[in-house]
């Protein structure tokens, strides 16, 4: 059954969307929970080998609630997001569920993402990861410098965690903001759009929830690599805000006194 959530603004209609790029033997496991909760899936294959393409055609025969796109080759986890959001608000949903096809996220907690986006349809609901001891410490000292940039570019401490890659999006706002200027291709994606989504004025919900870092698991980030692409990221977010400031501030100022208002 399709899950269809009751909110103040009408029924949404949220999928899950997963990029996936070679993560052929945590995909079914993910794919399956995430059924369980009632939610259609959309499957991004970002050019994966031979042995993921066998796996994802035999997972998506003959079932009308798993969609597949494919990907040339392989672009980065960025592009396979944006055409996957962009594909979802296509195919009628309203919000989409991203979550990574390797099993680091908690799909127990669905229901609660769920339940925040009806609460405020509007909203970006960012997961805050609750880290065990499978942390890489160099992958967790590195986030917390990102945090930093971020709360200065949004200007606020709104956004708590915008590396996590466990969010729902609201699918209009996010694709216009896609259609306004192309996203980053690769791992600087999710800091950029959420960064970009407060910009635009979208809320930000930010929800607990627990991560892992599977035994062995196959993970894409390249250290130089990566890390360079997301300090060039994080210049150009700089710049960004800094003829957004008095909008970012006014924004800040009305947040404190609505309470006093009311």
């Amino acid at each position: 059954m399709q899950a269809r959530v009751a909110s103040s603004a009408g029924a949404l209609k949220p999928c899950a969307l997963i990029p996936i790029y070679n993560h052929k033997d945590t995909i079914a496991r993910t794919v399956q929970s995430l059924r369980a909760h009632g939610l259609p899936v959309v499957i991004v294959d970002d050019g994966s080998d031979t042995a993921t393409r066998e796996v994802l055609d035999a997972l998506v025969l003959g079932q009308s609630d798993i969609r597949l796109l494919r990907l040339s080759h392989n672009q980065g986890k960025g592009r396979a997001l944006s055409a996957g959001l962009l594909a979802a608000r296509e195919m009628g949903f309203t919000h989409a569920l991203q979550i990574d096809a390797d099993g680091q996220h908690d799909v127990a907690d669905v229901p609660r993402f769920l339940t925040e986006a009806a609460a405020d349809p509007r909203a970006l609901i960012c997961g805050k990861p609750i880290y065990d001891d499978s942390v890489p410490r160099a992958r967790l000292y590195g986030r917390y410098v990102t945090h930093f940039f971020v709360w200065i570019e949004t200007l606020s401490m709104a956004i708590q965690d915008s590396m996590c890659g466990y969010r729902l999006y609201p699918l209009d706002a996010t694709c216009a903001e896609i259609a306004r200027k192309p996203l980053p291709a690769r791992m600087d994606f999710d800091t950029e759009i959420a960064v970009r989504l407060a910009w635009r004025g979208v809320p930000v919900r930010n929800l607990p929830t627990r991560v892992i870092y599977p035994e062995n698991g196959l993970s894409h980030f390249r250290m130089w690599h990566d890390n360079l692409r997301i300090s060039a990221m994080h210049t150009r977010l700089l710049l960004g805000m800094l003829p957004r400031s008095p909008m970012l501030l006014w924004r800040r100022m009305r947040r404190r006194e609505a309470p006093c208002a009311a």
